[in-house]
Formats: structure tokens, C-alpha cells, sequence
């Protein structure tokens, strides 16, 4: 008896567990772990070479359980698991949001979501349902649909039902609201000092319209609100995942913790207490695999999970209901409809979105800079970016620009090539001599070094055209300054057309 109760525990945890694996097909231990009650996986762009590849590892997966729930985290922009090759296809969010459009958002929404389906996923970690209130966020940015709540809300709502209308669920994050920080919850804990009401005020309301969207999951943020819970982060409240997710904004769905493994929870906790305290705040789903993608890391959560509940810390009925919670969800994504490979929306969608949300502004004096004049000089400066960034995935306007005229030159230096004295002269200033300079950064007020570099670059080159990649700000007074609102590929692209005059 001893034993069947440990097996039937082992196979509850192992249900609740949604872990990560290296490797472009399913190692063995991920199918034997299905075997034992596994319900659900998430894939990187480690395991993602192409939409053949994919769909091949999607299937290999559900052969071992035709309801398994396959997750990924494309949030279609800056973060991007499809095309880390290749940059995304598509602007992202904080573009969407300065276009305003909705059913433009939607359309977007609804190509991505096509194309998840048609490659066997079932689960997309998106949209960002964050309002960027705080300029200086290092983990959010241009993941946000913007600062302002109102546009955040229409948006998160937009993009949700064109990703579900699609046949695959979206997973509203990250609650209850991870804009107003200044530290990254990858590697400390982020603490939101706002009270209640302006929480309400500012951060919930993209939640709610979530709610009322019909998302069919919400993935918690690894933070410290005191305003609800002064001892623990809101993935480890009770509070704030049943009092104020469940109760307060009625969600009746898939509650999803962010990756158990990063260093806001697992540091206080360790990995394996954080997910016991996880499970027994409320959450149905522990993400892992991020960084701790091996099976020795899933053994682990699934015995911390079956000890807690025989030493009587994890009550055996919240385990259950969170196992029957995935299982009610494995069972309604593996009815829906299967879709067709095409976009629907067309491939030229994500393009049309990214030059829609260009935005161009000139010195009084220089209204003439554009379009370039001469064979260009492109100066990339390239900020480290954080873990949710494929740090291999393209970006940047000198490739665009070479496409479109071969004879442009460029340079990408990061903050560690400038440390010597005279560093910019010699990458970036002797070689632009003679050419139309363009510096390209990515969100500038948020390093030190970049500012100092662009400013030095604009005051040496008043002519200068600066890019801006990131969140838009106050940045020196170049001759001409474009607000891409996101460094994927087609805002690339957009970038290169407007600086040549090819649009």
C-alpha cells in the first residue's frame, strides 16, 4: 500500500510539472516521464530549428500522450523561439501599441497562432500583459504593449482572442503586473512598493480584460507587494494567486508559475521549496527547464512535491485539483480544431505592422536628412540583453541596410569595447568619414555606457541619424531620431526603408 500511495503521488506531481529538455527530439527521460503522469512540456529555441523540425517534435511527443500539453514562449518580438535564427518576423508588442490598432493586433496574433498550431503547440507564454510604467524595467520593455493602462488593456485583449481564435491558448503574464520595476526577477526579487488602488488603478486592468477575453491561463510574477503580501512573492501567495487572481478577478483557468528556477524565488527558497510553496499558493502548472532543462531537476520537483504532501505541508486535495486542472486544460486544447499551415493574416503582416509603427523625428533645422544621402556607416551599440532574450537572435539596421544597398559599412560594439580611451574614434568615427553616419541603440537610457557613446557620437557628428531599438527617450539631439519600438527583423527593415527612402 505504501508503495501504490507513492506511485499515485509521484504521478499527481509529475502532473503538475511543465519542464524544459535540451535537444531537438524528446530525450528518453521526458518519454518515460509522460509514462508516469506527465502532462505537459515546454519548448526553447534550443529545440527549435524550423517548422518541420517542430512539428516532427511535436508529434514524437504526443505519440506518448495525445493530450499533452506543449508550451512555448514566442511572444512574437524581441523574445522569439520561432525565428531566433532569423529575428522575428513580426514588431511585437510595444509596436502594436504605438500603432493602436487592434485588429491589427489580432490579425498579428492570429498568424502567430496558426502557425503554433500547425506545428503541434498548444500553449503560447504570451501575450506580456505588463504596463511598462517604469522607463528604466530591465526585463519588460518593449515586451509591453506601452506605459499607459488603457492602451496595455485593448491590446493584451486584441492579442489574446487572435491567438485563441487560432486554436491555441494564451497565457496573460505576468501577474499581477511586472512593469514597475527596476530589477530583473531572473536574478533578485523585484519589490513593488505602490498601495492597493494605484495597483488596481494601473496594473490589474489589462488582467481583468484578460479575464474577460477568455484567456485560458495566467502565469504568476516572482515579485515582493507588500500592498498584498509582505512575506511572500505574489507566484508563493496565497493571497494574491486566491484572493486576488482567483477571487477578485473570477480567473477559473490554468494559474502558471514563471520559471520556478530563477533566482527571485529560488534563491529565498530553493528550487524544490519554491514549487511546493507555488503548488500550495494556488498554482496548477510550475514552468522549469528555462535554465533547468535536465531530468535530475524534474526528479526532484516531483519527490518535493509527493514528500510535501505526506509530511502534511501540501494538502493531497490542492495537489489533485491543480493535476485536474491541466488535465481539464490537456483535454480542451487537444478538441480544438486543427489549423491550416498558412497564415491566415499573409506573410507580409508582421512587416506592414513594423512600418506602421516607425516613428521619425527631425531637428528643426535638418528636416532635409532623409533620406540618407551617400553610402551609410552603421554603429550598433549592443547592450547585454537579459534571459528571456535569445542573446544569438539577429537585430540590429546594418544587414537591412547592406540588403538594400550593398556598399554600407558597419561596426557593433558593446560596452566592453569601448573601455579604452579612444575606442570610438577608432570604430566608429574614422570609419564614418565621408559617410552618412547611423547610430543604432537599444534602449539607450538604461545604460550608462550607451548614453555616454551616443552622446559623444552626435556631438563629433552632428549629421548623425540615431535609431532607437528599445524604449524611446531623451537621447541626444541627432539630425534625425526613429523610434522603432522593437529590434525584431521586420523592425529592422522598416528602420533601413525609411532611412533610404525605399517606402
Amino acid at each position: 500500500m505504501p508503495d501504490q500511495r507513492h506511485r499515485e503521488l509521484t504521478r499527481l506531481a509529475n502532473s503538475v510539472l511543465q519542464p524544459g529538455f535540451v535537444g531537438t527530439t524528446a530525450p528518453d527521460w521526458v518519454l518515460r516521464r509522460i509514462a508516469d503522469g506527465l502532462n505537459s512540456v515546454v519548448l526553447f529555441g534550443r529545440n527549435i530549428q524550423n517548422p518541420e523540425q517542430l512539428a516532427a517534435l511535436t508529434t514524437q511527443l504526443r505519440a506518448e500522450n495525445p493530450d499533452l500539453v506543449i508550451a512555448v514562449d514566442e511572444e512574437a518580438g524581441d523574445v522569439t523561439r520561432l525565428e531566433r535564427h532569423t529575428g522575428s518576423s513580426r514588431p511585437g508588442n510595444l509596436a502594436l501599441g504605438t500603432v493602436d490598432d487592434p485588429d491589427l493586433t489580432f490579425q498579428v496574433a492570429h498568424g502567430l497562432g496558426r502557425e503554433l498550431r500547425a506545428a503541434g503547440v498548444s500553449l503560447n507564454y504570451a501575450p506580456s500583459a505588463d504596463v511598462n510604467s517604469n522607463p528604466l524595467n530591465p526585463v519588460i520593455g518593449v515586451r509591453s504593449f506601452g506605459a499607459r493602462t488603457e492602451t496595455v488593456a485593448r491590446h493584451t485583449a486584441a492579442w489574446i482572442q487572435g491567438l485563441q481564435s487560432a486554436g491555441v491558448a494564451a497565457c496573460a503574464k505576468h501577474f499581477p503586473g511586472h512593469g514597475d520595476t527596476t530589477v530583473d526577477s531572473h536574478h533578485g526579487l523585484p519589490r513593488i512598493d505602490a498601495d492597493a488602488e494605484t495597483i488596481a488603478r494601473v496594473a490589474l486592468p489589462p488582467f481583468r480584460a484578460a479575464v474577460e477575453a477568455g484567456v485560458r491561463s495566467v502565469m504568476t510574477a516572482h515579485m515582493l507587494i507588500p500592498a498584498y503580501d509582505d512575506t511572500l512573492p505574489a507566484t508563493l501567495s496565497p493571497r494574491i494567486v486566491g484572493g486576488l487572481l482567483r477571487g477578485e478577478l473570477g480567473f477559473t483557468g490554468l494559474v502558471i508559475t514563471d520559471a520556478i528556477e530563477m533566482g527571485a524565488v529560488s534563491e529565498l527558497y530553493g528550487i524544490t521549496g519554491a514549487t511546493v510553496k507555488a503548488v500550495a499558493a494556488g498554482a496548477d502548472a510550475v514552468c522549469v527547464g528555462g535554465e533547468s532543462a535536465d531530468e535530475a531537476t524534474t526528479v526532484a520537483l516531483a519527490e518535493a512535491l509527493a514528500r510535501a504532501v505526506r509530511d502534511g505541508e501540501l494538502p493531497q486535495e490542492r495537489l489533485a485539483e491543480a493535476s485536474g486542472r491541466v488535465a481539464e486544460f490537456a483535454r480542451w486544447s487537444s478538441r480544438l480544431p486543427q489549423s491550416a499551415p498558412e497564415r491566415a493574416t499573409g506573410p507580409d503582416t508582421g512587416l506592414a505592422a513594423a512600418r506602421r509603427a516607425v516613428r521619425v523625428h527631425h531637428r528643426p533645422d535638418l528636416r532635409g536628412a532623409l533620406p540618407l544621402r551617400g553610402a551609410p556607416h552603421v554603429v550598433e551599440l549592443a547592450p547585454a540583453t537579459h534571459l528571456a532574450i535569445d542573446g544569438g537572435t539577429p537585430w540590429g539596421v546594418a544587414d537591412p541596410l547592406r540588403a538594400l544597398r550593398p556598399d554600407t559599412t558597419s561596426v557593433r560594439l558593446g560596452e566592453s569595447d569601448l573601455a579604452h580611451q579612444g575606442a570610438l574614434d577608432r570604430a566608429a568615427l574614422a570609419p564614418a568619414e565621408g559617410r552618412a553616419l547611423v547610430v543604432v541603440v537599444r534602449d539607450a537610457a538604461r545604460h550608462a555606457w550607451m548614453e555616454r557613446a551616443l552622446d559623444g557620437l552626435v556631438r563629433s557628428r552632428p549629421d548623425a541619424v540615431v535609431v532607437e531599438m528599445g524604449v524611446p527617450s531623451e537621447a541626444a539631439p541627432a539630425a534625425v531620431h526613429l523610434n522603432t519600438h522593437g529590434a525584431t527583423r521586420v523592425c529592422g527593415i522598416a528602420a533601413a526603408e525609411v532611412l533610404l527612402g525605399a517606402v
